[in-house]
Order: C-alpha cells, then structure tokens, then sequence
C-alpha cells in the first residue's frame, strides 16, 4: 500500500489526486495533510515540507517531490 499525503484545501493538487483517485486501484491510501498533526509524525517531515511537496510513503521510506509522482505513476494503469 502506497500512502500518498495531499494538499486537499489546494485546488490544483486536489483537482489532480481527485483524477489519480479515479483510475487507480485500492494500492493507494489517500491522506490530506489540511490540519493533521499525524502526518507529521508518520512522514517526519514539517507541515511547510508537506505544503509545498506531494509525498509518498512506499516500501516504508517517504519520497517527496517528483520522485513520489514517479511512484504513484507507476502504480497507476497507464
């Protein structure tokens, strides 16, 4: 299971995972980081890290920035 963390109160990224959600199996677990202190502790990263980048939890390490958009591509049917 891929966790991917999310802007949810963002637009764009909100408009983006909405499509991602769509096309892509039960591999993923969506989480918003809006107002979750518990993202923080999962992703040891700061809410400002979280904000300006997507990240990914897979296989155990967190992945931020074009690289967790690499995962959630290649878990997604093309």
């Amino acid at each position: 299971m891929v966790k991917v963390f999310f802007n949810n109160s963002c637009n764009i990224c909100r408009f983006e995972i909405n499509h991602y959600k769509k096309i892509s199996d039960s591999g993923f677990e969506w989480i918003d980081i809006t107002n979750n202190e518990e993202v923080l502790k999962l992703t040891s990263k700061s809410e400002k890290e979280l904000l300006r980048r997507l990240h990914v939890i897979n296989n155990g390490k967190v992945i931020g920035g074009a690289k967790a958009f690499l995962v959630v591509w290649s878990k997604i049917p093309k």
